[in-house]
């Protein structure tokens, strides 16, 4: 999200930087080792999804888990209309935490030799990009160092009354791709960082090549019916979420609470459509720290962030690394994802040591940027803080 307003482009996580950078630090040297980590506090943990004023929020959904301990608790209401209390298990709008399922589906593609992290994305996807951007390979997308232009022609939405309104538009991926490929680059690929959904975007296209089926259902065979993640579903052209799942709204103008819940995600695709529920999200870091997913040599590559030089465009040092980004918080280094949609915001991190984990969701109803990353910073705080 932009300080000013709520664009699709902030929607499907392109300036989603800014906000997780206030929750979760940027990456430091001095990072401490786990055994520093404290014991839970669950007085502390329940208050602070509690207090659903900071920001302003429906409901909060939290898990924390790892070696050193679990804790689970849920505050708020799940459905406005009946008074239904949320759960532990209602699904979610996951926003870009997406990514961590598509980078794991393209990694398991390299280590079957379908392609190689340094091969051209135009060589896997003919005729989609000019031939201008022949330097931007499938690493550059995963590591968000592509140098894509900014998407231009798209709906800015500055109030809620301007997301509902075009809450349904639909975009063809050829239509997507072409509002980010306009112009020349913005950098030369892998000489800077910056965080850009069109990657993923482009990354689950290349699935549906390398396949031959959506990418969605790649995900499902790869990883949701292995693991056993049955309330993860990628939808697809679907609109509406379904089964047991946690309502988004909005704040209108006039201060009333408007549901978003049903949402067009054709300009998501891949990079921010999925939807899930705490447990699968616990279960997908576990699987994936633990090897279960990933040769040891490509599962290094969501653990390693670029070269030092290799800084975002605001001059910070990267922070995302092939699928996830890294997060110091008291001195602890944690690897995962953020993610939000218009009533949704979610953060899913964990130790690589798998000592301390949390996933996060909740449904903050503002659609203007402000506050709304205060709630995952007071759970990180707690889960590290010694």
């Amino acid at each position: 999200m932009t300080p000013t307003h709520l664009s699709r482009r902030a929607f499907g996580g392109a300036a989603l930087a800014v906000a997780a950078t206030a929750a979760l630090p940027a990456p430091r040297a001095t990072a401490a080792p786990a055994s520093s980590l404290p014991a839970l506090d669950p007085a502390a943990l329940q208050a602070a999804i509690d207090d659903l004023e900071h920001p302003p929020s429906t409901a909060a959904q939290l898990w924390v888990g790892g070696t050193d301990g679990r804790w689970r608790g849920v505050s708020g209401v799940a459905d406005l209309r009946t008074g239904r209390p949320v759960s532990g298990h209602d699904a979610v709008r996951i926003g870009s935490i997406t990514k961590a399922f598509v980078a794991t589906v393209v990694l398991q593609l390299v280590a079957e030799g379908r392609l190689a992290p340094a091969t051209p994305v135009r060589r896997v996807l003919p005729g989609l990009l000019p031939s201008r951007y022949a330097a931007v390979t499938v690493a550059h997308l995963l590591n968000h160092t592509s140098g894509l232009p900014d998407h231009v022609g798209i709906p800015e939405p500055e109030t809620a009354e301007e997301v509902f309104r075009h809450r349904f538009d639909h975009w063809t991926p050829r239509e997507w791709v072409a509002t980010a490929t306009h112009g020349p680059l913005k950098f030369a690929p892998g000489s800077r960082q910056e965080y850009r959904g069109i990657n993923y975007f482009l990354a689950a296209l290349i699935i549906d090549q390398l396949t031959g089926r959506p990418y969605g259902e790649a995900v499902a065979a790869r990883l949701l019916h292995p693991l056993g993640l049955t309330r993860t579903v990628v939808p697809g052209d679907d609109r509406h979420l379904h089964g047991r799942y946690a309502h988004g709204y909005l704040t209108t103008a006039g201060g009333s609470l408007r549901d978003i819940t049903a949402y067009d995600l054709s300009s998501t695709r891949g990079e921010g459509d999925i939807v899930s529920a705490p447990g699968d999200l616990e279960r997908l870091l576990a699987a994936l720290f633990s090897g279960e997913l990933l040769p040891p040599e490509l599962l290094e590559l969501m653990f390693t962030l670029p070269p030092d030089d290799v800084r975002m465009l605001d001059g910070s040092p990267a922070r995302y690394s092939t699928g996830l980004q890294q997060a110091v918080v008291n001195g602890v280094t944690l690897w995962g994802k953020t993610g939000e949609t218009y009533g949704y915001k979610n953060a899913a991190f964990s130790t690589r040591d798998q000592r301390r984990s949390f996933v996060l969701t909740y449904h903050p109803t503002t659609a203007r940027d402000g506050d709304e990353s205060l709630m995952i910073a007071r759970v990180a705080d707690l889960v590290t803080r010694t």
